[in-house]
């Protein structure tokens, strides 16, 4: 099952596989995200969530180095046009 929107206003539910490792790097002007098989489908699925009509324009996932991605990572910001 893909994260979603909750309907009782507790916001958006991300749904994490076990054992996901995501890292995020900057190299120059560019930006790599390094992620285990995991933290690929994590990031599929948070993606989906993002998608759906009932997230509005402005909804974002903020993701840092002390809630979902690798120590000495880059925070990784998605947000929804």
């Amino acid at each position: 099952m893909y994260g979603k929107i909750s309907q009782k206003n507790k916001g958006m539910q991300l749904k994490w596989e076990e054992g996901y490792s995501i890292k995020v790097e900057q190299r120059n002007r560019e930006i790599l995200i390094s992620a285990n098989r995991e933290g690929l489908l994590s990031l599929a699925n948070h993606l989906i969530a993002l998608a759906q009509e009932e997230a509005k324009k402005g909804t974002h996932f903020h993701f840092d180095e002390y809630n979902s991605i690798e120590e000495n990572s880059i925070d990784l910001i998605i947000e929804k046009m």
